[in-house]
């Protein structure tokens, strides 16, 4: 199969979805790999890598979308792209279709093969392609809350792990999924004090006994949500519900009782955000204010550290771009019902409820595609 990798154009975005080594992998399982030029350079890897991997370097995107039979990104195709699908071509990124009709369209239109990263899923209900960026965006998220509560960058001047003699700061953080945990984890190095809020009690157990003993589990309810945003002064939105949009946990109304100066981060931002004043900012505009408190909704916060997010990147999603390549989508999908999860759009057809769902389009199950 003829395999390209596309330079990213989202703003900001230095990741890449495959390093010189996976290009080294796809050629010893019999496939071609076209780089477009620069492809790799904001995550350290220069043209002559991916030629001495065996990969061949084109200059434009145009003739990657022509000649590869499976395109693969690492954000959601964008609008300048959207001429340039195939019918039948599969497209393997990255897809956050629930919180992107006119993409969802595209794509219904075009007749080509979607194969999202992030709906990919486990027996255990684990996100094997969403981890990895998960981890990064969880870390982050701590990373960038503590810089906006300087007074300078628009905060209240607090600083998250307080000194001997007073007080740490309060970070809340809703969801304690992947996000949530590595959220946590930073928070409560940094000795702040950390409440984590989820609504699966054996999941609550869990990070019980793994966490410090900073960090506080409380069942998630609109009640506790209301009294905890009046003390924190980060507040993490990491809920994910996969495939889907997210829900909005935190109201306008409720922000009006915040401190001002508080600091918003939603990571969740890919799927709609889980908060209803959310917008989606970039790296070189990250933050905005409402009501006093400042909002970080940047879309694509691992594409700051572009080259840890790519070796991690690459490392979770290779196996199944490989298998993919080796099969064909179609066999692909009925040899691995965790391929067949990542599905949203084939052919024509919405693949995947939760898109379907959040657009009121008719949902075609995939197992009567693959039955053709």
């Amino acid at each position: 199969m003829i395999v390209g990798v596309l330079k990213e154009i989202k703003a900001e975005e230095n990741r890449v979805c495959m390093t010189p080594a996976g290009v080294e992998i796809m050629g010893q399982n019999g496939h071609t790999v076209l780089v477009e030029k620069n492809a790799g350079k904001g995550s350290g890897f220069s043209n002559k890598a991916y030629e001495t991997a065996g990969a061949e370097i084109v200059d434009t995107p145009q003739e990657i979308f022509k000649r590869a039979k499976m395109v693969m990104h690492v954000k959601e195709p964008l609008p300048a792209e959207y001429d340039l699908i195939r019918k039948d071509q599969i497209i393997f990124t990255y897809l956050h279709l629930a919180a992107a009709e006119e993409l969802t369209k595209v794509l219904i239109k075009s007749g080509s093969i979607g194969i999202a990263y992030e709906t990919i899923q486990k027996d255990d209900g684990s996100l094997p392609l969403l981890t990895p960026m998960s981890e990064v965006a969880g870390r982050m998220a701590i990373q960038q809350g503590a810089k906006y509560l300087e007074m300078a960058q628009g905060g209240h001047g607090i600083l998250l792990g307080g000194v001997p003699g007073v007080d740490p700061g309060t970070v809340l953080i809703i969801g304690g999924g992947i996000v949530g945990i590595n959220a946590a984890k930073m928070a409560c190095g940094l000795g702040a004090k950390v409440y984590i809020l989820d609504m699966n009690l054996e999941r609550l157990r869990y990070l019980s006994d793994v966490m410090p003993s900073n960090c506080f589990l409380l069942m998630s309810k609109p009640t506790t949500v209301r009294r905890l945003i009046k003390e924190a002064d980060v507040v993490v939105g990491a809920v994910l519900i996969p495939g889907a949009k997210a829900p909005k946990l935190l109201t306008r109304e409720m922000l009006k009782t915040m401190k001002r100066g508080a600091v918003l981060v939603d990571v969740a931002i890919d799927q709609g955000g889980c908060f209803e004043t959310s917008k989606a900012t970039t790296h070189s505009k990250p933050i905005y204010k409402v009501g006093g408190v400042v909002h970080y909704c940047v879309a694509n916060m691992p594409g700051a550290v572009p080259k840890t997010s790519t070796l991690a990147l690459t490392n979770a999603t290779l196996p199944y771009a490989v298998e993919i390549a080796n099969n064909g989508w179609k066999k692909a999908m009925k040899q691995n019902p965790e391929i067949k999860l990542g599905a949203n759009v084939v052919k024509g057809k919405v693949t995947y409820k939760g898109v379907a769902d959040a657009f009121g389009l008719k949902f075609t199950p995939i197992e009567s595609l693959l039955k053709r």
